[in-house]
């Protein structure tokens, strides 16, 4: 069932949210996994935002009644132009037996020039600034398709747990095999487009489908995670251990992911509008997944041979840009670019300063135009 925000809303609240700088939540710091409270809304929302997101029921009601919010705050990503889009949500149970939620953006007066399949990072979803970054892409004439995995964002599953980052991937492989079969797209050019684990999942996808992918588009890709965010060697043994028997309890160290992605302040507090997103202690099998998947993905660079766009910030403290340089290097692509953004964090299009932000999406759409052509 479909909540209407206004129902939770006191009278005004809702221009107040849209107008106060630098936005409404309370100033007061919140420790990760801890409820933001969210100044100008009614307690019944408040509490609904607060719920347990772990089961994919409470994910819906909390997207449902807060999106509206979301797409109205003060970012650039939500000021793009939407006008004479088609956007269509849909649930489809996959081969696993879970039902996945996806997105589509298509131009609504001319056939898209290409489709662009978009890989989320690790504990988003593809319901916020994915919003902004598929309408300026679609805007400029590409069809965008975008899934949440299963246990993120709308898709059933356990919130943040990835019990095998391989079935991940046979699942986006799944889902997007099956929306490429649309004849209406079915003989687009289409490219990967992945964000930090989404890059690694865009690799995976490739390496798995070798010949069915005409390009891919990586920001800030996770083939290597930041030495500082990786806990000391003895520890990780430790959790590695412990994984055996305790899959998912959420009980790996992790700094501020916000603090660490987000160069731009004001952004960076409004990253707590994402209300679904896993913000809570990795959960112990899903850190074990992400560390062997990165530790493959350094031996395996040199099978990447689709053209690549590769986007990092030389300050991202979360990716390796490193690695980034050394995917360059050893990928067999003959048709390869990689552009390094001076003083840039990990989250190159929702948390730099907005000049920054526009000339990324610029890059991006110039090298999917040169590859269209």
């Amino acid at each position: 069932m479909a909540l209407k925000p206004g129902k939770f809303f006191r009278r005004h609240s809702f221009d107040a949210l849209k107008t106060r700088k630098p936005n409404c939540v309370r100033s007061e710091k919140s420790e990760m996994g801890k409820s933001v409270k969210f100044e100008g809304i009614s307690e019944e929302l408040q509490k609904i935002i607060d719920a347990n997101m772990d089961q994919v029921g409470a994910r819906r009601l909390a997207r449902d009644a807060f999106k509206d919010i979301q797409l109205s705050i003060d970012h650039c990503l939500f000021k793009m132009p939407h006008a004479g889009l088609k956007m269509k949500e849909s649930y489809e149970v996959n081969s696993r037996g879970l039902e996945i939620f996806s997105k589509s953006w298509l131009p609504e007066t001319s056939p898209p020039k290409a489709m662009v399949y978009f890989c989320h990072g690790y504990g988003d979803t593809c319901t916020f600034f994915v919003e902004g970054i598929a309408r300026k892409l679609a805007s400029s004439g590409y069809g965008v398709f975008a899934m949440d995995y299963p246990g993120f964002g709308l898709s059933e599953g356990l919130h943040g747990y990835i019990p095998s980052f391989d079935k991940l991937v046979d699942d986006v492989i799944e889902h997007y095999s099956k929306a490429k079969e649309n004849p209406e797209i079915c003989n687009l050019p289409s490219f990967l487009f992945g964000q930090s684990m989404g890059g690694a999942v865009a690799l995976k996808v490739h390496m798995k489908q070798p010949d069915a992918w005409n390009g891919a588009v990586l920001l800030a890709p996770m083939c290597k995670i930041a030495d500082d965010m990786v806990p000391p060697w003895l520890v990780t043994q430790i959790l590695v251990g412990i994984a055996k028997f305790l899959p998912k309890q959420k009980l790996v160290p992790q700094q501020d992911l916000a603090e660490l992605a987000f160069r731009d302040v004001k952004k960076r507090e409004q990253a707590a509008y994402n209300v679904i997103a896993y913000k809570h202690k990795p959960r112990l099998q899903t850190a074990v997944e992400l560390l062997n998947t990165t530790q493959e993905l350094e031996k395996e660079l040199d099978k990447v041979y689709l053209p690549l766009l590769i986007l990092h910030g030389e300050n991202d403290r979360v990716t390796d840009p490193s690695i980034s340089k050394a995917l360059y290097e050893k990928a067999s692509s003959s048709d390869k670019k990689l552009i390094l953004y001076k003083d840039a964090y990990h989250s190159l299009l929702e948390g730099e300063p907005d000049e920054m932000i526009l000339r990324v999406l610029g890059d991006i759409i110039s090298w999917l135009d040169e590859h269209t052509s």
